[in-house]
């Protein structure tokens, strides 16, 4: 792995870390710019997250954090959804969890 790589995954790393909610998207959660980001953040509210405490990355705006994330989670696509530091998954699995109930409890309650 380069140096590079490294400050990335470093980057990213801190980012999940230093967050309760975090999603990283193309856009943000006021103007997602893909179908999958916006259903993400659709799915989130349902949940009762308060848009305002929702940690967002958008992606367009870092050619680094975009191709990293995707390393660094071993998931290929973006939305990626991250809560206490733990990788939960894309918009299909965020949407899965949601109708079985099951995102609503990860979010509300710390694991432990």
């Amino acid at each position: 792995m380069s140096d590079d790589m490294g400050q990335v995954r470093q980057r990213i790393d801190d980012l999940v870390k230093s967050s309760e909610v975090l999603l990283f998207m193309k856009g943000n959660a006021n103007f997602p710019m893909c179908g999958f980001s916006g259903r993400a953040i659709q799915i989130l509210k349902a949940c009762g997250v308060d848009l305002g405490s929702l940690k967002t990355v958008n992606v367009l705006d870092d050619e680094e954090i975009r191709q990293g994330i995707k390393a660094y989670s071993n998931w290929p696509t973006i939305p990626q959804l991250y809560v206490r530091g733990e990788f939960v998954g894309g918009s299909d699995i965020m949407m899965e969890m949601y109708e079985k109930g099951e995102l609503q409890q990860v979010l509300a309650h710390p694991a432990g």
